[in-house]
């Protein structure tokens, strides 16, 4: 999952940073609005975590901008904002939930997983295809024949988007922009390695090659 964090106090990002990526999440980390609405013209994210006081185009600008360009991405504002009329603002202008500042990270992980659930169509909190299910909270994933199996950070995030995405194929760039944010290196045949490493915990089936394409799991029935 890629993450686009929009936050100018530099102790509340490095520490969200931190935390998004423990949670595997691939993070990319800007500090003002008009920065923002730039790189989500050029990349693909999953989810956007907003805070609202941002320098020059403040937040609720940022918003309304994404809105208008019909831009579903997943969003969340987080803001010291507390009044009714800010909160209201951000969830009629288009924000999926609204955290205020402070909070506790772990909220701000089970809320990102919830509005990520919500948007895919899926109010379960576990992904599955009928052959393979995926916990997002613990990272663990379960086939129909084993007990369930830990997965590391860069597994968890290569395999859930896969899973949520069913039956279609992931190719190699696409897989990678998941796993890595700005400024890390991205590792030669990262991919290869972590699908052979799923299958080894998941059996030979659960991840399909289509030559020359990409990866995907199967809809299962």
């Amino acid at each position: 999952m890629r993450v686009l964090l929009v936050e100018d106090d530099l102790m509340i990002g490095e520490a969200i940073q931190a935390a998004l990526k423990d949670a595997s999440y691939a993070v990319d980390w800007v500090r003002n609005g008009k920065t923002a609405l730039d790189t989500i013209s050029c990349q693909h994210y999953d989810l956007v975590l907003l805070d609202l006081g941002l320098p020059g185009k403040d937040g609720f600008e940022v918003l309304e901008t994404i809105r208008r360009r019909d831009n579903p991405v997943p969003l969340l504002i987080i803001t010291a904002r507390d009044g009714l009329e800010h909160r209201l603002r951000g969830l009629d202008g288009g924000a999926d939930d609204y955290v205020l500042k402070p909070f506790e990270m772990a909220e701000l992980l089970a809320r990102a997983r919830a509005v990520l659930r919500r948007k895919g169509g899926n109010a379960a909190p576990l992904l599955s295809n009928g052959l393979l299910s995926l916990d997002p909270a613990t990272r663990q994933a379960t086939n129909q024949e084993q007990p369930a199996q830990q997965l590391s950070n860069r597994e968890f995030a290569l395999l859930q988007a896969l899973m949520l995405r069913p039956g279609a194929i992931l190719s190699r760039s696409e897989l990678e922009e998941r796993i890595y944010g700005w400024g890390e290196e991205v590792e030669s045949n990262a991919v290869e390695f972590l699908i052979h490493a799923l299958r080894k915990k998941l059996g030979s089936k659960a991840i399909k090659n289509v030559r020359g394409v990409g990866w995907m799991v199967s809809k299962g029935s």
